[in-house]
């Protein structure tokens, strides 16, 4: 793909990885929409020019996420990449995760996915081409010590993107999904009931700033191939778990013990 010319749109952009990509994509050439609960409209005008468009969108619903699709087509056209990035970082444990909790990482973290894919596959089967991105996280290939809520909706992100590749390839639609392990994004550092869990993630490797995310990002995306590993060495712990999956849980076990003293 080539950013140059091209209609994208991301969610969870007025911060972190989402602000970075929309940051990197315009200056790669794109025209960008950025959509968030709040602070999309800022980071907009910051980037400033006529190719960047700020939003004010809530993609938790299925209305949500069409709203944003017919403003971002009303005010750009067509759309040629949509990225899925806004996601939620919360819940602990079975017993202190309230039912509430589950069901807003449920709705953000994979139905959004599900809905804004819904709404602009048509236009891309149509037409015979279009880019759907999403922003997992190396817990949907392994295992967020610490949330129970995080692990299971990531884990359900990366699967339906690889369900929509493998379903809309031969269609001309390209896929591609971001996995990444510690970020430096208010995510990480939110102090809420995610905290054993970002801390978990602090120790287990280097956290990366969202621009250099962002970079790598980019040209994952130019070449258009799936996974986007920023840590490289959850390559290696994905090919651990499936080469003794036992002697995988095992050494999980033994960080969660160091992580969280228990």
């Amino acid at each position: 793909m080539d950013f140059q010319g091209s209609t994208t749109v991301i969610t969870g952009a007025g911060r972190g990885i989402g602000e970075a990509l929309a940051r990197e994509f315009h200056r790669r050439g794109a025209t960008v929409v950025l959509a968030d609960l709040s602070g999309a409209q800022d980071v907009a005008t910051s980037i400033g020019g006529d190719r960047v468009v700020g939003i004010d969108a809530d993609v938790s619903t299925e209305a949500g996420n069409i709203a944003l699709i017919d403003a971002a087509r009303a005010a750009v056209g067509p759309i040629d990449l949509f990225f899925a990035n806004a996601g939620v970082g919360s819940g602990t444990s079975l017993a202190d995760t309230d039912e509430s909790v589950w069901d807003t990482a449920f709705d953000v973290n994979v139905h959004a996915h599900r809905w804004a894919a819904k709404h602009l596959m048509p236009e891309w089967l149509e037409r015979g081409s279009g880019y759907f991105c999403s922003t997992a996280s190396a817990a949907g290939l392994l295992a967020q010590i610490g949330s129970g809520p995080y692990t299971m909706t990531k884990r359900a992100a990366v699967a339906f993107a690889e369900w929509l590749a493998i379903t809309y390839g031969d269609a001309g639609i390209k896929v591609s999904c971001l996995c990444p392990q510690g970020v430096n994004t208010a995510m990480l550092h939110a102090g809420d009931d995610f905290e054993s869990g970002a801390n978990v993630v602090k120790l287990a490797g280097d956290v990366l700033e969202p621009a250099d995310v962002a970079t790598q990002v980019a040209d994952t995306i130019e070449a258009e191939t799936f996974f986007v590993l920023p840590h490289p060495e959850v390559a290696s712990y994905m090919q651990a778990k499936a080469a003794d999956p036992d002697r995988w849980l095992g050494g999980m076990r033994k960080l969660q013990r160091r992580a969280l003293g228990s």
